[in-house]
C-alpha cells in the first residue's frame, strides 16, 4: 500500500461479503455483535481480545453454533507480534477494529491509560498493517464522542472538537489514520455510530442497568436528571450497516450508523420503566452530571443509507423489549455478573 490514492476510492465493484474476518476487540458488545452477524452470513471469523471470553451471556456468537469461528487472547499493547504473525499467517483481506479503551467519564482518572491504547498502540497496528499488501479494508470503528458538545445535526465531515481524554485520545487516533490513507492509500474506513444497545450488551450500560434494576427493585442513578440526548440503535443494526461499509464503503470516507429518533436519557428510563410496569419516581435517584458530559449527539446518516442502502430494521420499544427477553433469559447469571465498570489498564 504506497502512494497517494484520491480522497474517495470506491470499491471496483459491489461486493457482498468477505469469505473471512479478523475482528480485533471480539469481546466487546459490538464486537462480539459483528462475530454473531458475520457468522450468520456465512464467513470464517477469528476474533482477538485482550481478556478471556466473558460469561457466554455477553457474547451472541456463543448462543448458537459458532464452529468458524476461532478466538485468540491477545493484548494490543503488549502483544503486536503475535497480532501480526496471525495477520500474516491468515493473510486476512478485511480486519474491524472494535478494541479501545471507550469509558468516557473514567477516562479522566486515568488518561494515560486511554492514551497508550486508542494512541500509541493503536498507530503501532497500522504502522505494521500499512506494509500488508493482501489487507484490502480497515475498518477502524471510532465514536461521535469526537464532536464534543456540538449542535444541529452533525455530518461526517464535522469539525472535531472532543471534551474529555477518551474522545481527545479517539480524535487522536482518527487523525494518524486519515494521515496514513492520504500517504500510504491505508485502506482504512471509519464508522462512528450513535448509542448502540440490545442483548449481550454489559451491565453498566444504561439499557441492561436500567432493566436490572428494575428487576432487583434497585435504585438507578441518573446523571443530570437525564437530560441529555442520544440516538439509541441496535447492535444488529449497526453490524449491517458495518459489514456494507467494509464491503462496498468508499476509501478514506466516515460514516455515520443512527437512526433518526433522538431521546433524552430520562424518556429512554421511562420507556423501559413502563414497559416494565414499574414507577419512574421509585425506580430513579437523581445525581449530578459526569464532568465533560456532552449534551446531545445527533448524527446525519443520509451518506450511509444513499450510497450503502442502508436503513434501520429495529425500533427502540422492539429492542428494549429483546433486551429485556434476554435479560429474562439469564437472570440467574447476571445477578452474579458485574453491575459496575471495572477498569483494566
Amino acid at each position: 500500500m504506497t502512494g497517494i490514492v484520491p480522497a474517495s476510492a470506491p470499491c471496483a465493484m459491489a461486493r457482498a461479503g468477505f469469505d473471512k474476518y479478523l475482528v480485533i476487540g471480539s469481546n466487546s458488545f459490538t464486537g462480539a455483535s459483528m462475530v454473531s452477524y458475520l457468522l450468520d452470513q456465512g464467513a470464517d471469523v477469528v476474533g482477538i481480545s485482550r481478556s478471556d471470553e466473558p460469561h457466554p451471556a455477553f457474547l451472541p456468537y456463543r448462543w448458537k453454533k459458532a464452529d468458524r469461528f476461532r478466538f485468540r487472547k491477545l493484548d494490543l499493547n503488549h502483544d503486536l507480534d503475535a497480532i501480526m504473525q496471525l495477520v500474516t499467517a491468515e493473510r486476512f483481506p478485511c480486519i474491524i477494529n472494535f478494541a479501545a479503551q471507550s469509558m468516557v467519564g473514567e477516562s479522566w482518572a486515568n488518561p494515560d491509560h486511554w492514551f497508550m491504547t486508542n494512541v500509541v498502540s493503536t498507530v503501532r497496528l497500522h504502522e505494521r498493517l500499512r506494509t500488508c499488501d493482501f489487507l484490502e479494508r480497515y475498518v477502524h470503528v471510532t465514536t461521535p464522542e469526537v464532536y464534543g458538545n456540538a449542535t444541529g445535526t452533525l455530518t461526517e465531515d464535522a469539525v472535531f472538537d472532543p471534551s474529555t481524554p477518551y474522545a481527545v485520545s479517539r480524535a487522536a487516533g482518527d487523525m494518524s489514520l486519515r494521515s496514513y490513507f492520504r500517504a500510504y492509500g491505508f485502506p482504512v474506513l471509519f464508522t462512528r455510530a450513535a448509542n448502540v444497545y440490545g442483548p449481550g450488551q454489559r451491565l453498566y450500560r444504561i439499557v441492561p442497568r436500567t432493566i436490572l434494576f428494575i428487576k432487583l427493585g434497585r435504585k438507578l442513578q441518573l446523571h443530570g436528571g437525564g437530560t441529555s440526548e442520544r440516538s439509541f440503535i441496535h447492535a444488529a443494526d449497526v453490524a449491517d450497516a458495518t459489514r456494507r461499509i467494509a464491503c462496498n464503503g468508499k476509501l478514506g470516507d466516515s460514516y455515520h450508523i443512527s437512526t433518526d429518533r433522538i431521546v433524552t436519557i430520562r424518556a429512554l428510563v421511562e420507556m423501559i420503566c413502563a414497559m416494565m410496569g414499574a414507577r419512574f419516581e421509585d425506580q430513579v435517584e437523581i445525581v449530578g452530571e459526569r464532568l465533560g458530559k456532552d449534551a446531545a449527539y445527533k448524527l446525519d446518516s443520509s451518506k450511509l443509507r444513499s450510497e450503502l442502502g442502508w436503513s434501520d430494521q429495529i425500533t427502540l420499544e422492539q429492542g428494549i423489549e429483546q433486551t429485556i427477553a434476554w435479560i429474562n433469559r439469564w437472570f440467574e447469571e447476571l445477578k452474579s455478573q458485574p453491575f459496575d465498570y471495572a477498569h483494566k489498564p
